[in-house]
């Protein structure tokens, strides 16, 4: 294999990690500043206050995007990795 074309598929694997991780990271991030800001607020310091939000922020982000994330790397799986197994 060339090294142009194991460093193309490496950067695109790379791209689409990180396209699949934003929603849920995006996800933490507002429920962190968001439990935080709420903290900073009330002066009530519960670290399972901090646990829960995000954890469950997480959990819906992630089944709501599912079907975004399957489709992704399925189809970078098919378009990308196949070929490449398959010599083409």
């Amino acid at each position: 294999m060339d090294e142009v074309i194991f460093f193309d598929t490496l950067r695109q694997g790379l791209w689409i990690g990180t396209l699949i991780s934003a929603p849920i990271l995006g996800a933490a991030l507002v429920a962190g500043v968001g439990v935080g800001l709420f903290q900073a607020l009330t002066s009530i310091q519960e670290m399972s206050l901090t646990f829960v939000p995000k954890l469950l922020a997480i959990v819906l982000v992630f089944w709501a995007s599912m079907s975004f994330m399957t489709a992704t790397l399925v189809g970078f799986l098919h378009d990308e990795i196949l070929p490449l197994i398959a010599g083409g």
